[in-house]
C-alpha cells in the first residue's frame, strides 16, 4: 500500500464518521419535533369529566 491509497483510505473513513454524526445529529433533531408534537396534542386534550363521589365504590360480583 503507497502513502497516497494510504491517505485516501483515511480520509474516506474521516468523511463517512462525519456523514455518520451528521445523520445521527438530524434523527436526534426528528425526535425532538416529534416528542415536542406529541406533548403539544397530550395538552391539547381536554380533561375528562369527574364522576359524582359515589360513583364505582361498589362493584356488584354476584351474576
Amino acid at each position: 500500500m503507497d502513502i497516497s491509497s494510504a491517505a485516501s483510505a483515511i480520509s474516506d473513513q474521516a468523511m463517512s464518521k462525519t456523514q455518520a454524526q451528521a445523520s445521527i445529529l438530524t434523527l436526534r433533531k426528528a425526535l425532538d419535533i416529534q416528542k415536542s408534537n406529541a406533548m403539544a396534542l397530550l395538552e391539547a386534550l381536554p380533561t375528562p369529566p369527574s364522576n359524582p363521589a359515589n360513583l364505582g365504590n361498589a362493584i356488584d360480583v354476584r351474576a
